[in-house]
């Protein structure tokens, strides 16, 4: 497997090698001590499977807070997406910045992103299928998110803002400056 850190050193690209024959290919999508050794020990206990309907499907940026607080891992299973991780570990020297990569079911790649960072995705196919782990359960009372089109963050989501597909949830969101600070 291929870990790449990408514009924030805690978000890494993962590309798992693919064994190939006559029927098809085989790959290795989580390796416990592999990624350990790349500096990766999360102990992910659910998977959440997605299906998007539409190109242009917007969720997140989402996170969830202490002690509930999440690593992800993201992949998609069919089709494509952009994935994001935007760091809003209040002290961190790289808060309000992200990091994304253009993911997809024909490439394998992944994106991890450690807790105290919110992400999200826009996927870039029609009938997109994603999956995404997580290392805590989901707590809803400890969720939050962010405006996935916050301004001041400047995420290059490839896409016009009205062209998205959003949950209310989603579209009501605030902007990172106005959310308290949050315990990961």
């Amino acid at each position: 497997m291929n870990v790449t850190a990408l514009a924030l050193p805690e978000v890494r690209l993962l590309v798992p090698e693919r064994r190939e024959d006559a029927r098809g290919w085989v790959s290795a999508t989580w390796e416990r001590a592999r990624l350990a050794a790349a500096g990766i020990e999360a102990d992910f206990l659910q998977d959440n499977q997605v299906n998007s309907l539409r190109a242009g499907t917007v969720r997140g940026l989402h996170f969830q807070a202490a002690p509930f607080a999440q690593a992800k891992l993201m992949r998609v299973l069919r089709g494509a997406a952009y994935d994001v991780a935007v760091d809003i570990r209040p002290g961190s020297p790289t808060f309000g910045r992200w990091a994304g990569a253009r993911l997809s079911a024909e490439g394998g790649e992944q994106l991890y992103s450690p807790r105290g960072f919110a992400r999200g995705c826009v996927t870039l196919t029609d009938d997109s299928e994603l999956l995404l782990k997580v290392d805590r359960p989901h707590a809803p009372q400890h969720q939050g998110a962010i405006a996935w089109d916050d301004p001041d963050l400047r995420i290059d989501w490839g896409l016009d803002p009205s062209q998205a597909t959003l949950s209310e949830r989603d579209r009501s969101a605030p902007r990172l400056r106005d959310l308290p600070p949050v315990a990961f």
